[in-house]
């Protein structure tokens, strides 16, 4: 298989763990508090793939080599989560989705900027698609509201959560190109759990364990294994492999698979107008799917 499909197949399986963080994190937003979840997950997250790494015989010491540039990009993603979770006990799953669509844009702004990557303007057409997809969703479908630019709380917090997330694959194709991917993975995570547990420390001390539901603990396990160390290895990998503003572009498929959830698994169904942002993000995709066989 050629190495731009193997990325295009671990940013489609990354979109798929992503969504399911949003369901799965939707329900237990409100159980614990978001700096401290994150810091559990993190620490679950870094022992996984330090056992993986491990495994696979690949050294860790490298990553302690300019560890600077991890904590950076670890720093980041400690910020799209915690806006992540912030947005969730306020917002539906849905509409936290759809802002986390926002980020291919952002992505491939920041990968001219960091990393000299250049988009076609095929690209750039999709990619504007797609965020105006998102916006509408944002919006809930209310022009009324689009034009006067009333946007909630969550939404507005989770955006800058999006634009933190969106620097991380050119910066990967800057800083990190001298290291294989769980290592990348293994310092970013790490570089995240160093920020959230400083950052969470009156949250980590004040939360009371045992009296989380077990709901709470099979989501945190969810979270560290599948939507935190394996999408992170995910993303490292295929940011190696296609360019920053398509590794990104997998993210329109996020809030189709949160439709979707949301109906097997609440029997919730949208509203017909709000569909329409979600399948201009799908049509965002598939150009630049196009884009990328031509």
């Amino acid at each position: 298989m050629p190495p731009a499909w193997q990325g295009h197949l671990a940013m489609l399986s990354f979109s798929m763990l992503v969504s399911l963080s949003f369901t799965f994190g939707h329900i237990v937003a409100r159980d614990m508090a978001p700096a401290a979840l994150s810091t559990v997950r993190f620490a679950l997250a870094a022992a996984l793939l330090m056992a993986v790494a491990k495994a696979m015989r690949v050294p860790l010491a490298p990553v302690f080599h300019r560890f600077w540039r991890f904590g950076l990009m670890g720093g980041l993603m400690a910020v799209y989560f915690i806006t992540m979770f912030e947005a969730l006990r306020v917002t539906s799953a849905v509409s936290t989705a759809a802002v986390f669509t926002l980020t291919p844009l952002m992505a491939a702004g920041f990968g001219y900027v960091i990393a000299r990557q250049y988009a076609s303007r095929w690209t750039l057409i999709a990619l504007t698609i797609g965020a105006l997809g998102a916006i509408w969703v944002i919006f809930r479908a209310d022009l009324n509201a689009l034009l006067r630019f009333e946007i909630g709380f969550g939404e507005a917090l989770f955006t800058l959560g999006a634009f933190a997330h969106a620097m991380v694959p050119a910066l990967a194709r800057k800083l990190a190109h001298d290291v294989k991917p769980v290592q990348t993975s293994f310092g970013t995570i790490l570089g995240a759990l160093i920020v959230t547990a400083i950052y969470g420390a009156p949250d980590l001390i004040a939360t009371d364990y045992a009296a989380l539901r077990p709901a709470v603990w099979l989501v945190i396990i969810y979270l560290a294994v599948a939507a935190t160390a394996g999408s992170f290895f995910l993303l490292q990998y295929a940011a190696q492999r296609l360019p920053a503003g398509k590794v990104m572009a997998y993210t329109y498929l996020v809030p189709s698979w949160v439709v979707l959830w949301d109906l097997l698994l609440h029997g919730k169904t949208q509203p017909l107008m709000l569909l329409l942002g979600v399948f201009a993000t799908l049509l965002a995709l598939l150009m630049l799917l196009k884009a990328e066989a031509s």
